[in-house]
């Protein structure tokens, strides 16, 4: 699935938050945003398209009820996602190597990680 760099950016604020967002919210959570406020409502349904977000129910707002949002994909997935795009295969050793030199390693992260290699 391919997003835009504004689609990421709303994306961003979902993953960020961890809930269901109304469209207000999502605007008002959106930090250093490069797109209009008038151009969300175009953003959600073009992700809704793409099955990147899905409709999580309603929320009143002021007299009116308003849509909320939810992201089908995590940060992870999406991000594992984009990989498939490529015609190179990353190796897995590889990647997470070139992922530790940018992100550092912490205990819990460790734990985690050696659990998945002990399955």
């Amino acid at each position: 699935m391919y997003l835009t760099k504004n689609e990421i950016e709303i994306m961003d604020v979902l993953w960020r938050e961890g809930r269901a967002l109304s469209r207000g919210e999502i605007l008002s959570l959106s930090e250093d945003k490069n797109w209009m406020d008038s151009s969300v409502h175009i953003l959600l349904n073009s992700m809704l398209k793409k099955g990147a977000i899905r409709e999580a129910g309603f929320v009143k707002c002021g007299k009116t009820c308003g849509r909320v949002y939810e992201a089908v994909l995590s940060c992870e997935g999406y991000y594992v996602s984009t990989l498939d795009s490529t015609r190179t295969k990353p190796s897995l050793p590889k990647l997470l190597e070139a992922y530790l030199e940018v992100y550092p390693l912490v205990p819990e992260d460790r734990e985690r990680i050696q659990e998945l290699l002990n399955r």
